[in-house]
């Protein structure tokens, strides 16, 4: 099939729309259920170059959870401990595959914005994985293939108008591509820089010291980055993204809007957050939604007197800055890679206070002194890789 028609494009007003092949071949997709709209297909499309590429990087399987063109999330397929299942809600005696680790790990980054997410997924789709994904509100999924009972398990979400996409994964785009804006038509080259340990090679600061654990999130965060809405920074932990920040103007609200959704991440960790009395009618869309505002600015919007009862069996006692402030202290070992280079030091401060303990970005600033000096401070290892990773 060379085209597909479309509902609309990114609105209901923009009509008409579809996708095709310009070159007159055939589309290396095909729809096994619902129907994609144009958003739908721009997350898809990014989102598999992505967790192709991560595949192809580390020789393990990767999921990545993206809305609106950018991810919130995206992971390798390492296996979940007792708290990871219990932040992502997933039950202690489920089977997991190694592709449900990845999945539920991508979702699990920033559940938040995960809410009715795209789903990537390097390999073809298992069972496990389906039945997680049964169990979350997304608007659709590509991978490669799928397990025939996989396949039943998606179509029956969303009243069997689920999305499921087929894409082949020996598909080579053409080397240049093109995109209209005002009707003007713009012509590039396609990005297809191999991002692999090569990069991480011209070490700047006076640590020169990067474990293997440290050099695969570095990459990780880099192949994120290759497909995030630029302004972006990403920060990374145990081969899954914790904390994205994407589209932003200034490099240091980039980085400001990872290191909290890292630090959100990090403090759902506490037995504290973990224990919360939910009751048991409140839906996991509910908790996560709970948990971000008890762990907010305005926590008494979920645990104040008049509404506590909505949501728990009992009222949760609050979370002390203190008790913030202490387990944030004891956070070390992740890692950050950033799209362009980092202007000033007060990025380095400010994901110093996540944790950051190992940096990738390109390097050319005429500050970069500065930045190389503050990582020094902090014995943080930093390398430049030279290369810069905008996506628009």
């Amino acid at each position: 099939m060379n085209e597909m028609q479309l509902k609309y494009g990114c609105n209901p007003n923009q009509k008409p729309a579809r996708i095709f092949m310009a070159d007159g071949g055939s589309l290396p997709v095909v729809v096994l259920n619902g129907k994609p709209g144009y958003i739908n297909f721009l997350d898809a499309f990014n989102s598999w170059q992505l967790v192709s590429e991560l595949k192809e990087n580390t020789g393990m399987v990767a999921a990545a959870s993206f809305k609106h063109v950018s991810p919130a999330g995206a992971a390798l397929g390492f296996p979940l401990d007792d708290v990871l299942r219990r932040m992502y809600h997933i039950a202690p005696d489920m089977a997991l595959s190694p592709l449900a680790c990845a999945y539920a790990r991508a979702r699990g980054a920033d559940r938040m914005s995960s809410f009715g997410d795209w789903i990537a997924l390097s390999d073809v789709c298992d069972v496990p994985t389906a039945k997680i994904i049964k169990n979350e509100v997304t608007d659709g999924i590509i991978a490669p293939g799928y397990e025939p009972q996989a396949l039943e398990i998606l179509k029956s979400k969303k009243g069997g108008n689920y999305n499921v996409v087929s894409i082949d994964p020996r598909y080579v785009p053409a080397a240049i591509e093109h995109k209209q804006v005002f009707g003007i038509t713009f012509e590039q080259g396609r990005n297809d820089l191999k991002i692999d340990g090569r990069m991480l090679e011209n070490i700047v600061t006076e640590n020169k010291t990067l474990s293997d654990a440290q050099k695969r999130d570095l990459v990780l965060a880099l192949i994120t980055l290759k497909y995030t809405q630029s302004n972006s920074v990403c920060f990374v932990q145990d081969g899954q993204v914790i904390g994205v920040g994407a589209g932003q103007q200034s490099r240091i609200h980039c980085t400001r809007l990872a290191g909290q959704k890292a630090d959100l991440w990090q403090l759902r960790h506490m037995p504290k957050v973990l224990d919360l009395p939910f009751r048991d009618d409140v839906a996991k869309p509910n908790r996560d939604n709970a948990i971000d505002v008890y762990l907010g600015d305005t926590p008494e919007d979920a645990i104040g007197e008049d509404v506590w009862a909505e949501t728990f069996s009992r009222r949760p006692e609050p979370l002390s800055a203190e008790e913030r402030k202490a387990w944030l202290a004891g956070v070390a070992g992740v890692c950050l890679g950033s799209d362009a280079f980092f202007p000033f030091g007060d990025n380095i401060e400010r994901a110093r206070r996540s944790g950051v303990t190992a940096i990738v970005e390109p390097g050319g600033s005429i500050r970069d002194q500065q930045v190389i000096d503050t990582c020094n401070k902090y014995g943080i290892v930093m390398a430049f890789c030279g290369l810069r990773l905008f996506h628009h």
